[in-house]
Formats: structure tokens, C-alpha cells, sequence
């Protein structure tokens, strides 16, 4: 049976597998089909795509980008878009800017809790990852003994709202819808079920996307026919991955959510 899950991280955002080790691990659990969509970067193509050819796995661009609607953070994942678009380039730029700054941001408000964690240090994780975010600051925090676990870390300081947590620049979602489209690429609205206000849900649905992210994850069912309901309504695609982070979600296996053969070749029209 052909499944290809939509929605996993490589150790080029905060996931710990390599490219190279996600699709053997795809190969091996027996996918048929893959979308890395790491987050504001698409470095994982550079060895994703010999990797996938070598294992006949079918691999369509993918990524999974931060913006902001009235305040609340929202996630869009882009897939089918041309990866050597200049707007797909320059948009992920900006996120890496972004990025540096919020993290510059994150670690002052930990140094004033006696949490001192210098710049340096993040720099030492650059490799093999290549976006650094509150995961890594969260790892960090744990081996230098201020919290015991990631989830903790999390809880009490990095989480939205917390107060070590700064949501950095926002990024307009019609923006990057745009810059997706132009690519010739589709936007799909990421994990909707996490999004808890009605109102939020509703600006969404006016926007110009092309699909929702439906089956997500370990999701219950039951949680997924609201969406599914909604994308037949407005007859947008569906899509489903894991979000498959390695030993940072040990809890969410990669595939645990997936799309079958018509859907994926409805999304991706361009296999790399």
C-alpha cells in the first residue's frame, strides 16, 4: 500500500536525523513517498533528493514556514514550489535573520534567571543544523542542568506565553502564500487542530490556500473529520505527515500519519 508521510524534520531545522538517514529510515519502514518540510529551510534537498532516487522513494519539495495572524502563531507548509526559486530563497534568508534574532532575544531573558547561555554555544550546534531554534536553546538548557528535560524547558520558559518565550519578527501569512504561489508551489494550512480560536480559523479560511493538513501526527480520528469536512467544503486538498522530529518527539514515529497514492500525486506535479 502506497503512503508517503508529508510533514518530518531533518537535523537541518531541530530534527535529529540526517536527510540521508530520514529517507533510509522512510525506505526501511516501507514509505513509498516523502515531503521534508523542515522548518524556514530547505538545505535537506541538497542530499534528500540522491537519497530518495537511490532508494525509490518519491520525494516532492516541501517546507514548513513561521508567520503570525493577529498576534497568534500559525505554521503553512509549502509543498510542490520550484527549490530554486529566488523568492523561496530570500523569504528562507529572512527567517534565518529572524531567527538569530529572536534566539539573541531568548537567551538575554534566560541570562536575567541566572541561565547564562552564550551565543557561542548555539554556534557549536550550527552543524549539521542549519536553523537554530528554541529546541536547540532547550537542549542546551538541559545539559547545562537549568531543567531536566526538553518538555520542561518548554513548560516553564520557552513556551508561547512563558516568560523566556519571544515570538521574533512576524511574518505575514498572505505574504508567504504569495511567495509560495509563485513559486508555483501550493500552501496548506499546518496541524489545524492545535489553532484554539475561532476567530483565527475563520480569517484562514477566507485566505487563498490550497489544502489543510487533515491527518496529523497520532491524532485521533475524531479529531480529524472536522477538517477533512471543511477542505471538501472548499474543495481544498488534503494532506497528512507525522511531523516526525527523531529522538526530540520519540512519541510520534515517522508515518504515523500519511497520505495515499492519488492525494500525493494531486500535491506534487514536480518530483525532485
Amino acid at each position: 500500500m502506497f503512503q508517503a508521510d508529508l510533514h518530518c524534520h531533518t537535523s537541518c531545522s531541530d530534527g535529529t536525523f540526517s536527510p540521508i538517514d530520514l529517507v533510509a529510515l522512510a525506505k526501511e519502514i516501507g514509505l513509498s513517498g516523502l515531503s521534508i518540510t523542515d522548518h524556514d529551510t530547505i538545505e535537506a534537498y541538497e542530499t534528500a533528493i540522491t537519497a530518495a532516487r537511490e532508494k525509490g522513494i518519491l520525494l516532492g519539495s516541501g517546507i514548513e514556514f513561521s508567520c503570525s495572524l493577529d498576534g497568534f502563531s500559525i505554521h503553512l507548509l509549502g509543498y510542490d514550489y520550484s527549490l530554486d526559486h529566488s523568492e523561496i530563497k530570500t523569504l528562507c534568508q529572512r527567517h534565518q535573520e529572524r531567527r538569530e534574532k529572536r534566539n539573541r532575544s531568548i537567551l538575554s531573558k534566560l541570562a536575567r534567571l541566572n541561565m547564562s547561555i552564550k551565543e557561542s554555544e548555539l554556534d557549536d550546534i550550527k552543524i549539521p543544523h542549519k536553523t537554530i531554534g528554541r529546541p536547540h536553546i532547550a537542549m542546551i538548557m538541559v545539559q547545562k542542568g537549568y531543567v531536566s528535560t526538553l518538555r520542561e524547558a518548554f513548560n516553564s520558559f520557552l513556551g508561547e506565553g512563558k516568560c523566556c518565550y519571544d515570538p521574533g519578527e512576524p511574518f505575514a501569512i498572505e505574504e508567504t502564500i504569495e511567495v509560495i504561489h509563485n513559486a508555483g508551489g501550493k500552501a496548506f494550512i499546518a496541524h489545524p487542530h492545535f489553532i484554539d480560536r475561532s476567530k483565527i480559523i475563520k480569517k484562514l479560511l477566507l485566505m487563498p490556500f490550497d489544502g489543510i493538513e487533515c491527518h496529523y501526527a497520532k491524532l485521533p480520528k475524531d479529531q480529524e473529520k472536522k477538517w477533512i469536512k471543511i477542505a471538501k467544503e472548499k474543495q481544498w486538498l488534503i494532506s497528512g505527515g507525522s511531523d516526525f522530529h527523531g529522538t526530540i518527539k520519540p512519541h510520534i514515529p515517522l508515518g504515523a500519519s500519511w497520505t495515499d497514492e492519488e492525494t500525493f500525486h494531486k500535491i506534487f506535479q514536480k518530483l525532485l
